[in-house]
């Protein structure tokens, strides 16, 4: 799979994992190998039970087709999208690099996805039988000014279909997003959701996606927002601009160009993000700690900064598909 393009070998992936569902038993064969039963590594966040502390980090299940079959791997959780409201093609390709050497993964995707309405359509036919987060992003071609409309018709259409709410108002590969970590702009987005989410009968969780490229100063106004506002818990963090711990020439670096790096050279920066979140809300603030993790004790370092659970993807390209089960067996030893 390497030795193709990476998108290419994503989309061949998940033709994969679609056709296993026609083969008799292949699934409950999958589970078998891959999923771990971990009753002692149970616990309830956001008032939400988990089987475990991993999920799958958004991005890989972008339309909410495949979360059931990822479930098969032993994850707790699945994360999909980003979704918008409107279907949108993303950046232009080449657009997914991978820097093998140092097990990462440069991305400007650009939230290419097919609409909210999709991911409904999915959710309908296919009842979770994982817990399910929805990332929800405004579309590339609204204004920040308008943005709060599209996480509002988002949050509304989904609602009733997913488990809890991921705010992407940090990808670095969309036009102006990053910016919407401002408070000012944040606390009109989250207060319009807050206010939204009375009107619906369940309660579902909304967490705030931030950027490990945030000055201090900006996060502890998010921080402090959060805590004030009642919004539920933070997911630490996303992709990054910077290309630290890379150990390719500068000259392919500038040749890839623009995009968010996640894998392992990503892993420091955000288990520190984590560690800072964690120590300023005094605990009182539910992480998903997520970013560049490839093993079970890196995971257990997220845990140990503050994190209440842990999200991978580029671990589950470079390691395979038992990574989840292996971190779970080093999480109960």
């Amino acid at each position: 799979m390497f030795s193709l393009n990476p998108e290419t070998a994503h989309n061949l992936t998940f033709f994969a994992l679609k056709a296993l569902r026609y083969i008799p038993l292949a699934r409950p064969f999958v589970r078998m190998i891959y999923s771990r039963k971990t009753p002692d590594l149970e616990r309830e966040v956001f008032g939400l039970k988990f089987r475990n502390p991993v999920g799958l980090a958004g991005g890989l299940d972008k339309n909410g087709e495949f979360y059931n079959d990822l479930g098969n791997f032993g994850f707790s959780f699945v994360e999909i999208g980003s979704l918008t409201p409107e279907p949108q093609p993303g950046n232009p390709k080449p657009r997914l690099f991978r820097v093998v050497k140092d097990r990462a993964i440069i991305n400007r995707m650009g939230i290419n996805n097919k609409g909210i309405r999709n991911a409904v359509e999915n959710l309908k036919r296919m009842k979770p039988d994982v817990l399910v987060a929805g990332n929800i992003s405004k579309n590339t071609s609204s204004i920040n000014e308008d943005a709060v409309k599209d996480y509002e018709s988002a949050f509304a259409l989904l609602y009733d279909f997913v488990d809890m709410f991921v705010l992407n108002i940090s990808c670095p590969n969309v036009s102006g997003l990053s910016a919407l970590q401002d408070v000012s702009f944040l606390s009109e987005i989250v207060d319009k959701l807050l206010n939204l989410r009375m009107y619906f009968d369940e309660y579902r969780p909304i967490l705030i996606k931030v950027s490990p490229d945030i000055s201090h100063q900006q996060l502890d106004e998010i921080i402090d927002y959060s805590l004030m506002s009642g919004v539920d818990g933070i997911v630490a963090g996303n992709t990054t601009r910077s290309r630290e711990g890379l150990t390719l020439p500068q000259e392919k670096i500038d040749e890839i160009g623009n995009g968010g790096m996640s894998g392992a050279p990503l892993f420091r920066k955000n288990l520190e993000l984590v560690r800072y979140i964690h120590e300023q809300s005094r605990g009182k603030l539910p992480i998903i700690g997520v970013g560049g993790i490839m093993s079970g004790e890196q995971a257990r370092q997220m845990l140990d900064a503050g994190a209440s659970l842990v999200e991978i993807y580029s671990g589950f390209i470079y390691e395979g598909p038992s990574l989840v089960r292996k971190i779970n067996k080093y999480l109960q030893k």
